[in-house]
């Protein structure tokens, strides 16, 4: 497997210390308060990472560090301790506040089918031991005693910024302006091991040490807790790229100077997710939870699939479009394993093979997890039975965690309970969502109305109204086989199309149907029942029944659907369609297309 290594630039195949084995240390959260969906993408990357490397045979050990103290909010040595901030917005202690968003962390994983490390720990559990690696770095004339505090003297070292070439004038104190610079440091990019009551006076938590009653600074816990359950040899540091300076900087400079070796070779970065105004952040009010996703009606799965789609190295877009898109395109895929035959043979291990095989090369180069996930289409189109489907999806699911089969299984299930009405109507996708034909127009290029014979009229409605809402719709309407191919021949996946046939069925709707299947453009399907011609090409059925008995088709029931349809497309495009509309009366008025009656 080969990962991008931030300490050299390049990508460079994955070599442990022990073989076969991986020591893995991923940098916890801060939990002074909940964490936002910016944070969560590296923690989905980072659980991905791991599962893979399970996957492919390793043993892992992950540890984890939950920062209860000393996380100052310069993210250096400024600024108050993030914790006792918590606590006074709160006005509760430090670790009411520490527990009940540690417990929020890891329900929010549990939503995301985030595993939970194998070492979780807090840091105010390990102060003994963060007191004598920074009494050996005194003794070893690496830190120095100043104003009361422990500082890490970073003159000592031949190199101390590894993650990029920068001049030292650019290696501000905090990296940040407007930051008062600490007087008592003997360089601006030395940094705080132990700070005293010297620093804040009303510090809520504190202890005793041999340079006073006081508290760690917020690197040396990682170092701290990783060396205890890591070992002296770690082999893979995880974190989200905001962590690269001054924290993980500062974790190698006291590490290696505590053991006298090499400690990590293999540093992996998250890069931030963005909105339109730049990286999300807690300070800029852009705290979007996944408690709050929840709230607008998105599973988290979405979230996931939505940051699997990207590389993790490359700065992801958040937008309530961008994660709308990632809901259609899960819940169409959910639809299309939802639809695998049930029974269909045995495993067919052969010609699984080469599509693990695939999944194994996108995951081997640098975890490339939006090649990985088109390797699931590949799959589904695959030339094999349902059964070697199922079972090669399963086990990509080991990785991916999207609850591929669980929540086919569960749509599948939810659609077979769903019967028509006598005399009425109801929508159904091969999903059982109810809305997912509503999805499908959304989001298609263009749109394909198809009727003939007494359907024409139905199609012709429908077709008027959604040029209302829509730029690219067309109108099917000829009897003629041969013209309702030449109209289709363009039509392609990013396409959909809404064909509407009633007894007697016309044969060549049924066909022209078909054909747009084969070409992977999104069906729906007005018609009378299940069995209808048209419904077994249908991705979305829209059933209309009418009982009367008469030479005049009724049109009551379809009509009432295409109406339906209407309402329901319309209160997803309300601002187009309201600017359209006035648009139209404007230019109905400038040309006096209407009459205007006064009563």
């Amino acid at each position: 497997m080969y990962l991008y290594n931030s300490a050299t630039h390049k990508k460079e195949e994955l070599k442990t210390h022990t073989p076969n084995h991986v020591e893995m240390y991923t940098c916890g959260p801060t939990v002074y308060h909940f964490a936002h969906i910016g944070n969560l993408r590296s923690y989905i990357m980072e659980d991905v990472l791991e599962k893979y490397l399970r996957y492919v045979g390793y043993d892992v050990n992950r540890v984890m560090n939950i920062t209860d103290v000393g996380h100052l909010t310069s993210d250096a040595d400024e600024g108050e301790d993030k914790m006792l901030k918590g606590a006074r917005r709160e006005h509760k202690t430090v670790m009411e506040i520490a527990q009940y968003y540690t417990d929020a962390f890891f329900e929010d994983c549990r939503k995301l089918n985030i595993k939970r490390p194998d070492v979780v720990q807090p840091a105010t559990g390990l102060i003994d031991d963060y007191i004598r690696i920074i009494s050996r770095l005194l003794e070893k004339g690496y830190a120095y005693v100043a104003g009361g505090n422990v500082y890490f003297d970073t003159s000592k070292l031949e190199r101390y910024y590894v993650f990029n070439d920068h001049n030292e004038e650019d290696l501000a104190v905090g990296v940040r302006e407007g930051v008062e610079e600490d007087v008592n440091k003997r360089n601006k990019n030395d940094f705080v091991l132990w700070f005293t009551k010297s620093k804040f006076e009303d510090q809520a938590l504190k202890w005793d040490s041999p340079w006073g009653v006081g508290y760690p600074g917020w690197h040396i816990e990682c170092s701290g807790i990783s060396m205890k359950y890591n070992g002296e040899y770690l082999d893979l540091h995880c974190g989200g790229i905001d962590n690269a300076f001054p924290h993980h900087t500062n974790e190698i400079a006291q590490s290696e100077s505590y053991l006298g070796h090499p400690w990590c070779p293999q540093w992996c970065h998250v890069a931030h997710l963005n909105t339109s105004s730049g990286k999300m952040s807690k300070s800029k009010g852009e705290f979007l939870t996944v408690s709050l996703l929840e709230e607008k009606g998105y599973a988290p799965v979405v979230y996931r699939f939505f940051c699997l789609q990207s590389h993790y190295r490359k700065s992801l877009v958040f937008s309530w479009e961008n994660l709308d898109n990632a809901a259609v395109a899960y819940g169409k895929l959910i639809a299309k394993i939802a639809a695998l035959p049930e029974e269909d043979g045995a495993v067919d291990m052969a010609a699984a093979a080469p599509l693990q095989q695939k999944f194994r090369t996108a995951m081997d180069n640098d975890l490339n997890t939006s090649m990985a996930v088109t390797v699931l289409y590949d799959v589904l189109k695959a030339k094999t039975n349902g059964a070697t489907k199922r079972y090669v999806l399963t086990d990509f699911d080991r990785v991916l965690s999207l609850d591929l089969l669980e929540n086919a299984a569960r749509k599948k299930a939810e659609q077979k309970q769903t019967t028509p009405a006598s005399g009425g109507f109801q929508i159904v996708s091969e999903s059982g969502e109810t809305d997912a034909q509503v999805e499908a127009l959304l989001q298609a290029r263009c749109i394909y109305v198809l009727g003939v014979r007494s359907s024409a009229a139905l199609a012709s409605s429908l077709s008027y109204y959604l040029h209302y809402m829509f730029e690219n719709v067309r109108l099917i309407t000829t009897p003629s086989t041969s013209e309702v191919f030449e109209q289709l021949v363009r039509i392609s996946p990013q396409d959909a199309v809404i064909g509407i046939s009633f007894p007697r069925y016309s044969t060549a709707t049924g066909k022209a149907l078909q054909y747009c299947r084969e070409a992977g453009a999104q069906v729906i399907a007005l018609t009378d029942s299940e069995t209808a011609p048209i419904a077994r090409s249908a991705h979305y059925l829209l059933t209309a029944k009418s009982d009367m008995v008469s030479l005049v088709d009724s049109l009551v029931a379809p009509m009432s659907v295409v109406n339906a349809l209407i309402v329901a497309l319309t209160s997803r495009r309300k601002h187009e369609t309201a600017q359209t509309l006035e648009r139209l009366e404007q230019v109905w008025d400038q040309y006096h297309v209407y009459e205007k009656v006064h009563i």
